[in-house]
């Protein structure tokens, strides 16, 4: 498999989000695998913009077929169009720190993405056509997995290189948790996850550098019936290098896919406990 760089702008625009649906209690959200771009953005990036080196690469193949009955939650378009993990508000995730917002000025590495910088205007448009119909998707699958099961557990799916100086000092561990510090899940979700990564060997971190999105702070309300948690993957775990072209390392990934399987069917194991 080998991961475009230059987005995709060709032909019948797709759907902006593509819902997967499954009878079981736990619901991937995948934010930032999309690599469409509508023309006019495509047109506006700058070559670097281009490359779309911020992409989630392979996630979705990553988790395809895990866990049997789960829903999937799938933004098409890419985050350089609109962050479907930021706020509507562009509030910071993380204040004082280097971030990206909305839609991000720059990538990871800080450098520009844009010969022409979206306006107010132009950023209000993509927020209606994009990041509200994701979050409108995902907000009813979430509303109907809890009526189903009495519980819904959001499991938001995310990739990131392991080395970006301008985010983060060193190496980023191969699994990042997120939970907003513990407040959006039921403790059990953290400790279960975090228990099965360290099993592995691999290096594990939980609320780190990566605490969790807008997503996971946003949907995970536990006394609600919704818990949330975020996993950031290092893509050193999967792809053959962290650049250009990007490809997926197919014995990585089959190395990989067995322990996220097993914190997928965990946490769909736990659900009958967590209701109220």
């Amino acid at each position: 498999m080998t991961g475009a760089v230059t987005g995709v702008v060709t032909g019948v625009a797709p759907d902006p989000v593509v819902v997967q649906r499954g009878d079981g209690p736990v619901v991937l959200g995948l934010p930032h695998v999309g690599t469409w771009l509508p023309p006019a953005v495509h047109a506006a990036l700058n070559d670097r913009g281009r490359r779309l080196a911020d992409t989630d690469w392979h996630v979705e193949a990553l988790y395809d077929g895990l866990l049997a009955g789960a829903t999937t939650v799938r933004a098409t378009f890419h985050r350089y169009v609109i962050d479907a993990n930021r706020s509507p508000a562009d509030d910071s995730l993380y204040p004082g720190q280097n971030t990206t917002g909305l839609v991000p000025l720059t990538d990871f590495d800080g450098h520009p993405i844009w010969d022409t910088p979206p306006d107010a205007a132009g950023i209000e448009a993509r927020r209606g056509a994009f990041h509200a119909p994701y979050h409108g998707a995902l907000a009813a699958e979430l509303d109907r997995v809890r009526a189903r099961h009495g519980v819904a557990i959001l499991y938001d799916c995310h990739s990131i290189r392991s080395r970006i100086p301008f985010l983060f000092a060193g190496t980023l561990p191969d699994f990042n948790i997120g939970t907003a510090d513990g407040t959006t899940c039921d403790p059990r979700i953290e400790d279960e996850a975090a228990r099965r990564c360290r099993a592995t060997g691999r290096t594990t971190v939980v609320n780190g550098r990566f605490k969790g999105g807008w997503t996971t702070r946003h949907y995970g309300r536990p006394d609600g019936g919704i818990h949330a948690i975020q996993m950031e993957l290092a893509q050193s775990t999967h792809l053959t290098a962290e650049a250009p072209p990007f490809d997926l390392d197919p014995g990585k990934a089959a190395a990989l896919r067995p322990v996220l399987a097993d914190i997928l069917q965990t946490l769909a194991a736990l659900a009958p406990d967590l209701r109220g």
